[in-house]
């Protein structure tokens, strides 16, 4: 059903005036005739009837016109919700990041861009890294904030951020007092670690492996904030990544690891193959431009240009 036909049926019934109606949408009189009668003519019911020199609605145009006003108002809401898609100040972002970024950078990267953006709303997702992955694969996120560099084709990764990896000690540990250690310190020592899978797991077994041990694994935990609270509680040490500016931990210290391996980068996921809205690709250009911004307040942390 031709839904300009529709708009042109509900002016000459509004009107009860074909001439009137045809004046109206600015289009002749014969040819808004024949298209009402090609629309009963599909319909198979009579929808006007004469009425003196107008016409009005017969009983059958009178439960086409209700229907009709909801087929008009439906594709206006259609095109004001495209015009929304298409507005870079307005709409939703879809972010998923790992949990090691919730605490502060996620944060202040929303709060520097809605400064200059307020109408932009933001769907966030926290996980481990392969299922942050997976959210852009599949579509659940428009973007995601994630390390290591994802191996699928289908994926583009922009570097942001590259964070030396620092070993995590209770304030009353043997070398709490230190600015800088070594794996090899701790090889015999508890570790806390975040659960297998953990792109931080990996890294730190990589690291005690070229050290020439194996992590002797206390505790596990989902998230680095669960790991360094049993760390501050004396249940082992930790390769964590630096702490954010102004973050602090009571009955913690964080040493510079001295292995010239103990780093990660983190970057920006995004699909190639799926259209962004101007709104994803607003915050999208924000974030490879100014990603690293605020980042750089100790040598812990480097921007990747």
């Amino acid at each position: 059903m031709d839904l300009l036909t529709v708009r042109w049926f509900l002016a000459v019934a509004d009107l009860g005036h074909v001439t009137n109606a045809a004046s109206e949408l600015r289009i002749s009189q014969p040819g808004l005739s024949r298209a009402v009668a090609r629309l009963e003519a599909e319909l198979g019911y009579p929808l006007l009837d004469r009425a003196g020199r107008g016409v009005a609605l017969s009983p059958y145009g009178r439960v086409f016109a209700e229907h009709a006003r909801r087929l008009v108002a439906a594709e206006d809401a259609v095109h004001r919700a495209l015009a929304q898609a298409a507005d870079p100040e307005h709409g939703e972002v879809s972010l998923g990041f790992l949990h090691t970024q919730g605490p502060s950078f996620v944060p202040d990267l929303i709060r520097r861009y809605r400064d200059h953006h307020p109408g932009v709303a933001f769907r966030l997702s926290q996980d481990r890294s392969e299922r942050v992955t997976a959210m852009v694969l599949d579509g659940r996120a428009d973007l995601a904030i994630n390390s290591p560099r994802p191996d699928d084709p289908a994926l583009t990764w922009h570097p942001l951020v590259t964070e030396r990896l620092q070993l995590a000690v209770p304030a009353a540990h043997r070398l709490a007092g230190r600015r800088r250690a070594s794996v090899r310190d701790v090889l015999d020592e508890p570790f806390v670690a975040l659960r297998e899978g953990a792109h931080l797991r990996t890294l730190a077994e990589e690291l005690f492996a070229t050290a020439g041990g194996t992590p002797r694994i206390a505790f596990e935990g989902e998230e680095t904030s669960t790991v360094r609270g049993l760390v501050t509680a004396g249940l082992g040490v930790a390769i964590v990544p630096p702490p954010r500016p102004g973050e602090e931990f009571s009955g913690l210290r964080h040493l510079a690891l001295t292995e010239p391996a103990a780093t990660r980068t983190i970057g920006l996921v995004w699909s190639t193959a799926r259209t962004r809205p101007p709104v994803v690709e607003g915050f999208r250009r924000f974030v490879l431009e100014h990603g690293g911004e605020g980042q750089l307040t100790d040598s812990s942390v480097t921007w990747v240009q």
